[in-house]
């Protein structure tokens, strides 16, 4: 559920109460206090001097104790100051003097939901459900989440299927409803499941939970006959494909693997995990059988927008600890082309490519990534090192000596410039300053040994 606290200004809601005319002159000058009062309550709150805001509010309450809104105000500001317990007091004490006012409930509501007492929502999203508003589906959906988070699926199922009736059905409320499925037939044991597919073949959770029942005993052929049962029964079933796909790799059916693989990838029901589970499976796989790698490569492209997690440096890493440098680099590569800001992407990059011996590369892309990231020591450590092994040990010393002015806490990487760094002067035929640089590495590496 995504819950959102309701900011709003109520200045174009307000609508003082006028008392009786009985001395205008009185009245007027109630009035100006009032506005003054109230008017600088906002200017406070505006500038987050909730305590001042509160204090005004309260002057404002001496001048005018049945306005629903002050108490309405008073509230928000303890809100926003996280003092829960007097925010409901007053949010409530607002709700008692105007039960028609939607936008207290929806403070109240913050109030709940923010100190996780989802009983107490329920009963607010109830209050604002009934006000029948255009905002009504999304406080169903609201709900519906609640019920789930207080453990009565019945209620949530109930108002799934009501409104099922006449709105689409959303990604969260479709997981909802199978995640109810699902735990209602999981109770199930194996006899129970295959009569309920007997007796209902287009029941896709009954398939699914007999599978990992089966699957758990060890039981793979009796999993995989129902696996293709149910694709058979429901053919547009994508779940049917999570368990073929496995099969089929054990099976050395690589064809029809790779098409259930891309079967579960384009599907928007099978959750991330599990397809990021698939791609892991098929990963390991092609590490055996290299000359699929182009189908992986394919693959990997479904994630391109995945927002938690870049697969494409994911995969690089696998085959980096694998020490598989080309293709490695190959994936660091792509995962760069979502997101050039990735630092740790680019440092794996260069070592794969110093791995492999390819300087120039090594050189080129740390000049270029030195750009975006000019005060990160490893890329001058890695263009230092690329000069040196292309004979131009002037410009390694400059460039090392340069990085060093950037490194911090560090004492391998710090060996490593010492040790680039006698490298440049041996070039340069400087022998004094190259012992020099041996001699603090050697000392170095001691103190790193202790």
């Amino acid at each position: 559920m995504k819950k959102l606290t309701y900011i709003f200004s109520l200045i174009g809601l307000i609508s003082f109460s006028q008392p009786n005319m009985i001395e205008p002159d009185s009245i007027a000058l109630v009035e100006d206090k009032f506005q003054d009062l109230f008017y600088e309550s906002l200017k406070q709150k505006g500038i987050e001097n909730y305590d001042r805001a509160v204090n005004s509010l309260q002057q404002a309450v001496q001048l005018k104790p049945d306005e629903a809104m002050l108490y309405h105000e008073i509230g928000r500001n303890y809100f926003f100051q996280k003092k829960y317990f007097e925010a409901e007091d007053y949010i409530k004490k607002a709700i008692e003097k105007d039960d028609k006012n939607k936008y207290f409930y929806l403070s109240l509501y913050d109030v709940y939901y923010q100190t996780k007492n989802y009983p107490k929502s329920i009963e607010v999203v109830k209050k604002l459900i009934s006000f029948n508003d255009k905002r009504k589906l999304e406080f169903q959906d609201d709900l519906v989440s609640l019920y789930m988070y207080t453990n009565q699926p019945e209620k949530a199922i109930e108002i799934i299927e009501d409104l099922e009736k006449s709105a689409p059905l959303d990604p969260t409320r479709e997981i909802y409803k199978l995640q109810i499925q699902k735990n209602k037939i999981a109770s199930s044991d194996t006899n129970d499941l295959e009569n309920e597919i007997n007796k209902n073949p287009k029941n896709e959770q009954a398939y699914i939970a007999l599978i990992f029942r089966y699957s758990e005993d060890n039981q793979e052929e009796k999993a995989f006959e129902i696996a293709r049962q149910l694709a058979k029964n429901i053919p547009d079933s994508e779940w049917a494909h999570v368990s073929l796909f496995k099969f089929y790799i054990e099976d050395n059916n690589i064809q029809k693997a790779v098409k259930s693989m891309n079967t579960i990838f384009e599907s928007d029901k099978i959750d991330n995990k599990i397809k990021h589970r698939v791609l892991n499976e098929f990963l390991i796989f092609v590490n055996k059988n290299p000359q699929y790698d182009k189908e992986l490569e394919k693959a990997v492209a479904y994630f391109k927008n995945d927002p938690n997690v870049s697969v494409a440096k994911e995969v690089g890493k696998f085959y980096f600890t694998k020490q598989n440098w080309k293709e490695a680099s190959g994936y660091f590569e792509i995962s760069l082309k979502d997101n050039q800001n990735d630092l740790e992407a680019v440092l794996l990059l260069l070592q794969s490519y110093t791995e492999m011996g390819n300087f120039e590369l090594v050189l080129e892309k740390s000049d270029n990534f030195k750009d975006l990231f000019p005060l990160q020591p490893e890329l001058y450590y890695y263009n230092g090192l690329s000069q040196n092994q292309m004979k131009d040990f002037k410009k390694a010393k400059d460039i090392l000596e340069e990085g060093l002015d950037y490194l911090i806490d560090n004492k391998t990487l710090e060996v490593n410039f010492y040790i680039q760094l006698a490298e440049s002067n041996a070039g340069l035929s400087n022998e004094k300053e190259k012992q020099k640089y041996l001699q603090k590495a050697e000392n170095l590496m001691k103190t790193i040994k202790k």
